[in-house]
């Protein structure tokens, strides 16, 4: 008890604290809340729970206490600077005339002054910088979020419209659907919670809403909506023209997008292939010719082209639209938990059902150990970085009585990278071949379930009459009926089928499908819209792969460049300076300014194997990244560059 009181007591001291400021300030801060607009609707479009003066207070507070650990730095490194090591006898070009010499005497405290004023300001100005920009920069997240799911979420309303749900049941199913549609949901939620909590009505909810949003997108969809509803227009023709408007924006976007991707992609060939390249070539030459050093070699090869690469990797994964990842899990009820074995006369079938419950689950581990692998191809990392790891501990061990280390561990770096990659490729490509297929008939599917929903048939029926045909999905259709057959509902039948698909085309068709299913029986044209949905981003995702496909081309020509010019190098015009260098060793002249030694060929084609090796890895994850919008599916690529370049330095150079 007095622990917690105690610590009870330094927190309310802390908050008072930190209130001191707008104790302080609070009144001059709110007099001049002009000067502050910006960082009020920055704040009230991040969704940050604070008034400005609070916010501007905690700035205040924390950018001191930033400042007072700066000026404690730069106390502790004046005294090491001056005292420890000394301070050189000139620090700067400045001199100093007969009446100001005396300021020589006080060097060392002004420079001690000048270190912790320097380190305060730095810190603490840092500090308060952050605070300004962290409401815009969060509000521009939000707006990115709102405008990426803009449009499944007006293709949902439209939807739902066609299914006679009202406007006011529209928006509240899009705010119930944020695993969904993120953070357009929240934004929605909004409009309701003006409505319910303050007794808004629905045109001041939207208005108010338009007044605050970050998204100019969804600005522009409320205030048209706002004039529909004043006008008395049909509401369903409205979703219907703004879901057309935006899949015809989706795809200008997608034009662009994939010419900037090709943009892209010959800037990361001229700048990290065929420039490398050529530094390289002109390295050696100067090397070889002046007896300089690698160091400009030795910077392309460790540090610019693998930095410089994820580079590349990072920016391509900002600027592709569309949603990432797998999609969230749509909830669903638990219908066996946790047994309670009560202690009657029934105890024993309780047992034997938790016993036989148990050994179910061992069995089908057993039929597919693999199973965790498949779904989770990352999981593959908890059992080969750790067997890597071992074996490049072991093979460094043995090797640590060698002459040349480096030499010793090349091989078991490239076996490590083989050991960590090529299963977590595979069960990767396994589970893309899988969803990819599951999605490229899913509008099938859609479609198939309007066409006999149209004819009157139930949902249960039409997808029991779907289980008789050979889709593509024909397991998956039999598992969501017999889910159904269980006495399972059809909306749980099919949220736990989008939950073993787990991608984001499913997960917002099955959330479109199951929300009208519960508002209206006929749902044929909820159907219909469902297929066209997804139909589009599947259309969108080919077009992509089939655009990039070239340009995955001229990676690895520009690769094969690469390691070729390379190899020419290292097994002609190397191996001829070094007989040049022989011949003239023996013959006893001292014209050697272009010699070369079998020891430095030695060192240059270890360089150059391994400028191979990292260029292939990289490249292989930026065409991975092009491609298919993913670093892991680059890695079939990266494997296959690697092996080219360790097999052709191992076999032919080496």
């Amino acid at each position: 008890m007095p622990e917690n009181k105690s610590s009870i007591d330094i927190d309310l001291f802390f908050r008072k604290l930190k209130r001191l400021p707008f104790v302080l300030l609070g009144d001059k801060i709110k007099a001049r809340q002009e000067k502050f607009y910006d960082l009020r609707i920055a704040l009230r479009q991040a969704r940050v729970p604070m008034s400005y003066e609070m916010y501007i207070s905690n700035a205040m507070f924390y950018s001191l206490i930033a400042g007072l650990i700066g000026a404690i730095i730069g106390v502790i490194m004046a005294y090491i600077l001056v005292s420890v090591v000394g301070l050189p006898k000139t620090v700067t070009h400045l001199t100093f005339t007969e009446s100001t010499a005396w300021l020589i005497g006080f060097r060392n405290i002004g420079i001690s002054l000048f270190i912790v004023i320097f380190l305060t300001a730095l810190l603490g100005g840092i500090t308060y910088g952050l605070f300004l920009v962290y409401p815009a920069f969060q509000a521009g997240e939000r707006k990115q979020s709102i405008d990426k799911n803009l449009p499944f979420a007006v293709t949902f309303m439209y939807a739902l419209s066609r299914g006679g749900m009202n406007v006011i049941d529209i928006l509240r199913a899009i705010s119930r659907s944020e695993d969904t549609y993120e953070e357009t949901s929240r934004e929605i939620d909004v409009v309701l919670r003006d409505m319910d909590y303050f007794g808004s009505d629905l045109k001041s909810a939207l208005h108010n809403l338009c007044e605050i949003t970050p998204s100019e997108k969804l600005k522009d969809l409320m205030y048209n909506l706002l004039t529909v509803i004043d006008s008395g227009g049909n509401i369903s023709v409205y979703f219907k023209d703004k879901s057309e408007q935006y899949l015809n924006t989706a795809k200008v976007e997608q034009k662009g997008f994939l010419e900037t991707l090709g943009l892209i992609a010959e800037s990361y060939v001229t700048a990290f292939v065929a420039g490398p390249l050529f530094i390289i070539i002109l390295g050696v030459m100067m090397a070889v010719m002046s007896h300089g050093s690698n160091v400009m070699i030795y910077a392309i090869i460790y540090a610019v082209i693998p930095i410089g690469s994820m580079m590349f990797v990072v920016m391509i994964s900002i600027i592709t639209p569309g949603s990432a990842g797998e999609a969230p899990l749509l909830p669903t009820e638990s219908y066996v938990g946790e047994i309670v074995v009560p202690e009657t006369e029934e105890k024993n079938k309780f047992l034997n059902f938790i016993q036989a419950r148990g050994s179910l689950q061992f069995k089908k581990m057993l039929r597919d150990p693999f199973k965790p692998f498949k779904e989770k191809p990352v999981y593959t990392l908890i059992i080969t970085m750790p067997i890597a790891l071992i074996y490049l501990i072991i093979t460094l061990v043995s090797g640590l009585k060698s002459v040349n280390i480096v030499d010793h561990m090349d091989d078991p770096i490239v076996y490590s990278f083989y050991i960590v990659s090529i299963p977590l490729l595979i069960f990767h490509e396994y589970k893309k071949g899988w969803e990819e297929k599951i999605q490229s008939q899913f509008p099938d599917f859609l479609k198939k379930l309007a066409s006999t929903n149209e004819t009157g048939m139930t949902l249960r029926d039409s997808i029991k009459l779907m289980t008789r045909t050979d889709m593509g999905m024909g397991k998956e259709i039999k598992k969501i009926y017999n889910d159904i057959d269980w006495a399972l509902t059809i909306n749980e039948a099919l949220r736990r089928f989008a939950n073993r698909v787990r991608t984001h085309v499913v997960a917002r068709s099955i959330t479109l499908v199951t929300k009208a299913n519960e508002s209206s029986g006929d749902i044929g044209e909820v159907l219909n819209v469902a297929a066209r949905d997804a139909a589009a981003e599947q259309e969108l995702k080919n077009e992509r792969r089939v655009s990039m496909f070239i340009y995955i081309i001229i990676i690895y020509i520009s690769f094969l460049v690469f390691i070729g010019i390379i190899y020419v190098i290292s097994s002609t015009f190397l191996e001829e300076m070094v007989k040049a260098g022989e011949k003239t060793t023996a013959s006893g002249s001292r014209a050697v300014a272009m010699s070369l030694t079998r020891t430095g060929l030695a060192d240059y084609n270890r360089i150059f194997f391994h400028g191979a090796l990292i260029e292939g890895a990289f490249s292989g994850l930026i065409a991975g990244v092009m491609g298919e919008g993913s670093v892991l599916s680059g890695l079939k690529h990266s494997v296959i560059m690697v092996t080219i370049g360790y097999l052709l330095f191992s076999l032919f150079v080496l």
